[in-house]
């Protein structure tokens, strides 16, 4: 079944704890929360001191997409936060293979983020040490952009991929994803779809998240 992740970077800020609960309450089966830096991206969002508190005052798994252009030294740092799944970006790092087995020995999910201009070829030689694989479906940084069609053919692909080599990775997009784009995505092997704007921007989050899972 497909899982729902809002994306808390659409949500209001200024009463983030209930947006939360509203969130929990409505369903969502993870919370994504993107860590921006100012240099992989062009914005800065919350750190360590914020997921810190949200971990310590909601049960939801929390899903920690690093858009930061140093993760392997904070891997560990979100981790021991008591985290469920944590992606890096390819371009990101020199050793993903050594990342990637860093964030699982924390007993993390991990996953590798795939920009929309990086090949989805990249990521084969490691395909098979991920527990998930994010594919960008919007330019990283902001959300409330338009969804970019290339992420199909990379679903595509990767889908080839898992059963070619027998692989157990969940795919994940984000960007840009509406009730309009969640059924193709679902069919193309979609596991995980994060929706920031979409969810946050509805009156009622219930069925803004039921209209992406009853796909």
């Amino acid at each position: 079944m497909i899982k729902v992740a809002p994306s808390l970077l659409s949500c209001d800020f200024m009463h983030m704890h209930d947006e939360i609960k509203k969130i929990e309450d409505a369903g969502a089966d993870i919370l994504h929360l993107d860590v921006m830096d100012g240099h992989f991206v062009p914005n800065l969002t919350f750190g360590l001191p914020v997921i810190e508190k949200i971990r310590k005052s909601s049960d939801i798994p929390l899903d920690v997409h690093l858009m930061i252009t140093n993760p392997d030294v904070y891997a560990d740092r979100y981790c021991d936060l008591g985290i469920d799944y944590l992606s890096f970006h390819l371009e990101t790092v020199f050793h993903s293979h050594r990342l990637i087995k860093q964030i699982k020995d924390k007993g993390v999910k991990a996953g590798v983020v795939l920009n929309p201009g990086t090949p989805v070829q990249s990521i084969e030689a490691v395909a098979g040490d991920m527990d998930f694989i994010l594919l960008m479906s919007v330019n990283p940084g902001f959300g409330g952009q338009s969804f970019l069609p290339i992420v199909y053919d990379k679903l595509n692909w990767l889908m080839k991929l898992k059963e070619e080599k027998n692989l157990d990775f969940e795919i994940e997009i984000d960007g840009g994803i509406t009730n309009a784009n969640c059924k193709e995505l679902t069919e193309c092997g979609a596991d995980i779809l994060v929706a920031g704007s979409y969810v946050f921007s509805g009156e009622d989050y219930s069925q803004r998240i039921r209209s992406l899972k009853n796909v």
